[in-house]
């Protein structure tokens, strides 16, 4: 899973990727993209591993790319931008980052803090970056339709499609309220051309201290987008503080959970995911699936031999084993439960697969 983190220049981006990582932020004005992995917070894991006490224990990662600031003010900034945004076309959602907090030595953008101004303008950019490419393949496309050939029903398909597509960019409409079915045949069409409007996304306010109980209204700018509020240099400074610290920092600060552990929630929301878990005194695992998995695609993630010998899948909530405190107390209770292939996978499921191959 690959979250790239767009933001204009000044937006505190880099300190809010080193906030959520614990890594150092990328150096003022670098102009190549950093990647870090973090670890999603869950407690799950850590109660699990206190009654398995494994070997390791594995969290779930999420990929962040924090990309360098951008800059539409010219034609120098606005082409520079455009290149960087085609190279992170592959990613699985974006992150926007907006600057609300207010600091003198850090000039703004444009001369003023405006997330609302900033949404916008990153959202125009980005419906223009797709348009450039339906744009190329509909001047293609023109050119293929007429020729008889093994692809000219879907060349039309496309064709028409991108037509489409092109229609509502013109309307400021991005590609996602239009070919809303993941599934779906016009999906199936576009899917190896990665448009960026297609992408899900989520808006990060980076506020000032002082703004944390300030609501931004970005609602009508920001739809079908989740919109956290977060103080990157505040979050920065309690990564910097062991376990201890960082607890009574936060208490002090009437804050209950980390730029980390809100971050990973809502890209987990964004991207419609959930976690299994696996136990066992060699391992215990959380492992990321999309919502609506069937035990037999999740088998998979774990291993493909167990995929393809795929037999039953021995069940448990985590809420019933703890409840219950063990996996005896689970069986006696009559809450262990053998799923077949099409079983729907849950959030907090604790999953044994039985297989043969």
């Amino acid at each position: 899973m690959k979250a790239a983190f767009l933001g204009l220049t000044q937006s505190g981006k880099s300190t809010l990727v080193s906030a959520i990582s614990g890594r150092p932020a990328a150096p003022m004005g670098a102009t190549d993209a950093q990647e870090v992995m973090v670890s999603v917070p869950d407690q799950r894991l850590d109660w699990l591993t206190g009654l398995y006490q494994p070997k390791k224990t594995v969290h779930a990662t999420i990929d962040c790319v924090d990309l360098p600031g951008l800059s539409f003010a010219d034609d120098h900034g606005r082409a520079a931008a455009r290149r960087l945004l085609n190279q992170w076309r592959t990613a699985d959602m974006f992150v926007i980052v907006l600057r609300a907090f207010d600091n003198p030595s850090v000039p703004a953008y444009r001369d003023r803090v405006d997330p609302r101004r900033d949404l916008d303008e990153l959202k125009t950019e980005l419906l223009l970056a797709d348009l450039e490419l339906v744009a190329t393949r509909i001047e293609r496309l023109e050119k293929q339709v007429h020729k008889p050939s093994k692809t000219q029903a879907r060349d039309k398909a496309e064709y028409a499609l991108q037509l489409k597509l092109q229609e509502a960019i013109e309307a400021e409409q991005p590609i996602r309220s239009v070919v809303a079915d993941q599934a779906g045949p016009e999906m199936e069409i576009i899917r190896a051309l990665n448009f960026l409007t297609l992408k899900p996304m989520m808006v990060v306010v980076n506020a000032g201290e002082d703004q944390l109980d300030k609501t931004f209204e970005l609602s009508d700018a920001a739809e079908g987008m989740e919109v956290i509020t977060l103080c990157a240099t505040l979050e920065s400074e309690l990564a910097a503080l062991d376990a201890d610290s960082r607890r009574e920092f936060m208490d002090a600060m009437g804050l209950t959970e980390s730029a980390a552990q809100k971050f990973v929630q809502s890209c987990y929301r964004t991207l419609g995911l959930i976690s299994f878990l696996t136990v066992g005194t060699d391992e215990v695992r959380a492992w990321p699936i999309e919502a609506g998995t069937s035990a037999h695609d999740a088998a998979g993630k774990v291993h493909s031999d167990i995929k393809r010998g795929f037999i039953r899948a021995e069940t448990m909530a985590y809420d019933d084993l703890k409840a219950l405190g063990d996996e005896k107390a689970v069986k006696a209770a009559g809450k262990m439960r053998l799923e077949g292939k099409a079983y729907t996978v849950a959030d907090g499921d604790i999953i044994n697969f039985r297989f043969n191959v």
